[in-house]
């Protein structure tokens, strides 16, 4: 007697292949369930890199200990780059490397919220470019910073995107280190062995290096063809749309040879950089806290 019969369906063909091919699929799925299951024996993944701004506060006081490494982005979401990328250029860029950091960075690491004002008084000619002052520059990540350290950590890590930010960071990181805590932050300025093989031109800025890093990062936002040549000397001072202006003069808002850009270039610096950040942090995660006097 099969199954169907013994649970006394009535002798109808249609119903009871109904019921046959039900029962089936219900015997399948439990097969598939028990093979797939977890055992109860085998090892949770081990918590990654979290974002501070998706927790609660009582989980957050359970990751914000003393041997928590804190990442902080910081970008500029208002400051100019040229006419062929967004005055959101420096924010795109750390809000990619954030995400680059909370995928690869281990446990005890936590990213927290983007800063999108600094320090950045070389653009004020161009419209919609912002900046603080230095001081105020470098009294915001103290205070954020010592807003954190309150729970328990003791070392952090500004993503950095700009180059005159490093004044204020550097500032930061002395004043902080009175109070045992230690800040290390990306500098640009360092040279960059890919960079430099891949590099066709001068220029800093909106050049041919950050508008290649931004055809990989989010090739959206560039507008390749606005993009110009615009490498007169450097002169003392930020950039000036003023020929006769103090300063180095630059129309367009860039300085370097954005036409020069490519996505493999920008590819290869990229990879470059987020290796040597990944390389920072793990090395701030060993560092010898500041003796405190």
């Amino acid at each position: 007697m099969s199954f169907v019969e013994s649970m006394n369906i009535p002798k109808r063909p249609a119903l009871r292949l109904l019921v046959s091919i039900l029962l089936t699929l219900g015997v399948a799925d439990i097969t598939s369930g028990q093979s797939t299951a977890v055992s109860p024996s085998q090892p949770a993944p081990a918590k990654a890199a979290v974002l501070l701004e998706t927790l609660s506060w009582d989980e957050a006081e359970k990751i914000l200990k003393p041997d928590t490494v804190v990442v902080i982005a910081l970008g500029a979401e208002s400051k100019e780059h040229g006419r062929h990328l967004q005055l959101s250029n420096d924010f795109l860029m750390a809000e990619y490397l954030k995400k680059r950091v909370i995928d690869a960075a281990p446990q005890n690491t936590v990213v927290a919220p983007t800063i999108n004002y600094s320090f950045y008084p070389a653009f004020l000619e161009y419209p919609g470019s912002t900046s603080l002052s230095v001081d105020t520059a470098r009294a915001m990540i103290t205070d954020i910073v010592h807003s954190l350290a309150h729970y328990g950590p003791r070392r952090f890590y500004i993503l950095n995107t700009g180059i005159s930010t490093l004044g204020p960071l550097a500032q930061a990181a002395s004043d902080l280190a009175k109070d045992g805590i230690v800040l290390h932050y990306t500098d640009l300025t360092k040279d960059d062995p890919v960079e430099k093989k891949v590099r066709q031109s001068g220029g800093t800025h909106a050049d041919e290096i950050e508008t290649s890093m931004m055809l990989y990062i989010a090739p959206e936002s560039v507008r390749m063809k606005k993009a110009a040549r615009d490498l007169n000397p450097r002169q003392p001072g930020g950039l000036t749309r003023d020929p006769q202006g103090k300063g180095t003069y630059s129309p367009t808002g860039a300085w370097g040879d954005p036409t020069l850009a490519t996505r493999e270039k920008g590819q290869a610096v990229v990879e470059s950089l987020v290796a040597s950040i990944l390389k920072d942090i793990e090395e701030l995660r060993t560092n010898a806290l500041p003796v405190t006097k």
